[in-house]
């Protein structure tokens, strides 16, 4: 970004042509390759771009917390006071009353051996402005005013009896605690359910508010970005590619890279259901980085000069820079630059990342159109809850299932939604029987599974298979991809000396792998890549129905895009019915037919998509949508949204009659009565709320 001398004199936060050097056994890796921007004082940027971009470099950069072998060259400058070469002393003094940091994971920058309210004090009495009495007292207004409930008796608590969405507004609290000039947010809502990351956010805004403090938010979210942030500035291999207002750089981007960012992302304000328009290839190691565009591998405009020089962030209008040479000549202002069509005189070209999916061999045949596979009649799981030291003995049970039903035909994608602890994966693992059901009824094909034996469910287990959130830990370390991928043929006795290679091989193909590839280990591969050795497993036996438990939610924008795609046209060629378990309600407006929406164990509202998104009927479904962000400003700036208070209950004991009562807002008497049933109210689908009332809440593109 533009950091002459007077923007830099007026910013309250500047960095010039700064440099960041990790030196490894294999070579220098330049995490961060001459980075500069301008903050003004009240002003929110927003840094956005993939994992290994160089984001939270710039950071810990900034506030000298690199590791001592780290090399940093450049400038920083707060307040007009140098930080790079400054002593730990210097940089202490810096650090929380001048700038705060909002680290991504809470839990481990909170000591789990003092209770937050002496954290947070601790902030303000080290300072010397105040004695401890006094901190004490503030820092119950500072959790207050971020959104702890009943912060006076639980500011005694310790970090392990609070939420993650807590747990980031109390580390909130510690930041704005001195009246900061900056705050850095680093990745402040990731992992988080939409309801907990909006009151994160508003949160945020309410320090930011209070403290009239400039405000740095890092993250991959480029719909948080759209609401929180004035400027934009996108990163790529260590460097600043494009720079603008929010407003320019979201509708009218120059940058190919972030033109395929914004292109791979689903949106909850568009039903439409086309593919979606993931980058090809990967991210550059920033080992040896050639002296050329580091984005050229991937971009389909390339042309030869892009593979001579690496351009520098130039300014190609007014208050917007980016760093491409063909910034003012894509045609159509390359918005179709990711789509398979795309086409350029100019361009070299890139190949895009598409599936050749041969039949599979031995693979069942499909079911008759519209026949149901999957039969789920009043599930309930129940958890028994022990205590004791010698003798352990049950003294309460969490209700985690609770009286769950529905059915999942073929080539049908349901969508099962919620807030983490709902139930939507043990829904899943009892489906699968691999956890056993309380009570009710699972059925695959019309024969029950519930109760049935190990050796009597093996023939199912061809036919039902699982595709889990965490490829890494799923996937054994020890073994070669290739064998993972082959074992269960050999578990079902379907492994050939010939046929099994083969299979394997086809199976590589099939979800957009080398087969050459299939002797390396899990760790040799990106996220993404891990994920699809995952759905290869899954297919390995050819089943009819994958049961997908949050398999994009911890993979970069463009690698989800990716992912979403390959399961989308696999459907479609192997005439899979998939159960979508995920958090994003935006991926499952866009891969979903049917979507089941949980809180705390039970269903209280399903329909199909389009129904349930455009006219949501339960207070709970339609605070779901209103969390979501949409990659838009505008439309950010003017939505009205619904801020759930307090959290999900605790289903040991959940609250009697409606179990969203207690932070329902339509919430009377007979909600805590009488348990709503799930049928359809006049809304056109089943609802469980006595109060169902259809109210679009997602505003239109």
């Amino acid at each position: 970004m533009t950091n002459d001398t007077t923007a830099a004199d007026a910013a309250v936060l500047s960095a010039a042509d700064l440099k960041v050097t990790f030196p490894t056994d294999d070579g220098d890796v330049r995490a961060v390759r001459g980075v500069s921007f301008t903050l003004g004082r009240g002003e929110t940027i927003g840094v956005v771009g993939e994992s290994g971009s160089g984001k939270s470099t710039i950071a810990l950069a900034m506030l000298g917390l690199l590791p001592r072998s780290a090399r940093v060259t450049g400038s920083v400058r707060c307040q007009g006071k140098e930080l790079i070469g400054q002593s730990e002393k210097d940089l202490a003094k810096v650090r929380s009353s001048t700038i705060a940091y909002i680290p991504q994971d809470p839990l481990t920058s909170l000591n789990p051996a003092f209770t937050v309210g002496r954290q947070v004090a601790e902030t303000i009495w080290t300072r010397g402005h105040v004695d401890k009495e006094e901190a004490h007292k503030k820092a119950i207004e500072l959790l207050e005013l971020v959104g702890i409930p009943n912060a006076p008796r639980r500011v005694d608590d310790f970090p392990h009896e609070f939420s993650g969405g807590q747990r980031q507004r109390i580390v909130i609290a510690i930041a704005m605690a001195n009246d900061p000039d900056v705050m850095i947010a680093d990745e402040p809502t990731t992992a988080l359910d939409v309801t907990i990351q909006a009151q994160v956010l508003d949160a945020l805004r309410a320090a930011r508010d209070r403290t009239g403090a400039s405000l740095m938010i890092i993250t991959h979210d480029l719909g948080v970005v759209a609401g929180m942030a004035e400027r934009v500035m996108v990163m790529y291999a260590g460097k600043a590619v494009e720079a603008a207002t929010a407003d320019v750089l979201f509708h009218e981007s120059k940058m190919p890279y972030t033109l395929g960012l914004l292109g791979s992302l689903p949106r909850m304000d568009r039903s439409s259901r086309e593919p979606l328009r993931p980058i090809p290839g990967s991210p550059p190691s920033l080992i040896n980085l050639p002296n050329a565009c580091p984005f050229a591998p991937r971009c389909p405009a390339v042309i030869p000069r892009c593979r001579e020089e690496e351009p520098a962030l130039n300014l190609v209008e007014p208050g917007h820079e980016a760093a491409c040479i063909r910034a003012t000549s894509l045609p159509n202002g390359g918005v179709d630059l990711f789509l398979p069509t795309w086409t350029d005189t100019e361009s070299e070209g890139v190949k895009q990342e598409t599936l050749t999916i041969d039949e599979m061999d031995g693979a069942a045949a499909p079911a008759t159109a519209g026949a149901t596979l999957v039969s789920v009649h009043d599930i309930v799981k129940h958890f028994p809850v022990r205590a004791g030291t010698f003798v352990r003995r049950t003294v309460a049970v969490a209700h985690a299932v609770c009286d769950v039903s529905f059915d999942l035909a073929e080539r049908e994608t349901v969508g099962l939604v919620g807030e983490s602890g709902s139930g939507k994966s043990t829904t899943a693992r009892v489906v699968l029987q691999l956890l056993p059901a309380t009570s009710g009824s699972v059925k695959f094909e019309g024969k029950e599974l519930v109760g049935k034996s190990r050796k009597e469910l093996r023939p199912f287990r061809q036919q039902l298979q699982m595709v889990f959130q965490d490829p890494f830990a799923s996937l054994d370390p020890r073994m070669p991809v290739g064998e993972i991928v082959g074992e269960p043929l050999k578990v079902h006795g379907r492994w050939g000396r010939a046929s099994g290679p083969k299979r394997v091989a086809e199976l590589f193909e099939m979800v957009g792998l080398n087969p050459e590839h299939r002797n390396r280990y899990p760790h040799e591969f990106s996220g993404g890549q891990r994920q699809r050795v995952g759905v290869a497993r899954a297919l390995a036996l050819g089943p009819k129905v994958l049961i997908l438990d949050e398999p994009v939610s911890a993979l970069d924008v463009s690698i989800q895009a990716g992912v979403v795609n390959l399961l989308e046209e696999l459907q479609d060629r192997l005439d899979l019915a998939y159960l979508f378990i995920a958090h994003d309600l935006s991926v499952v407006r866009h891969i979903a037919d049917r979507v089941a929406v949980m809180y705390l164990g039970r269903i209280v509202e399903l329909g199909a998509v389009e129904q349930v998104y455009e006219s949501p009927s339960h207070p709970y479904t339609q605070a779901l949508l209103s969390a979501v962000p949409v990659p838009d400003p505008k439309i950010e700036r003017e939505r009205r949204r619904i801020i759930l208070t307090g959290e999900v209950p605790n289903a040991v004991m959940p609250p009697s009659g409606c179990r969203f009562r207690t932070r329902c807002w339509k919430a009377q008497d007979i909600c805590a009565s009488e348990t709503p049933e799930l049928i359809d109210r006049g809304q056109g689908h089943p609802v469980a709320c006595h109060f169902a009332d259809a109210t679009r809440v997602i505003p239109t593109a």
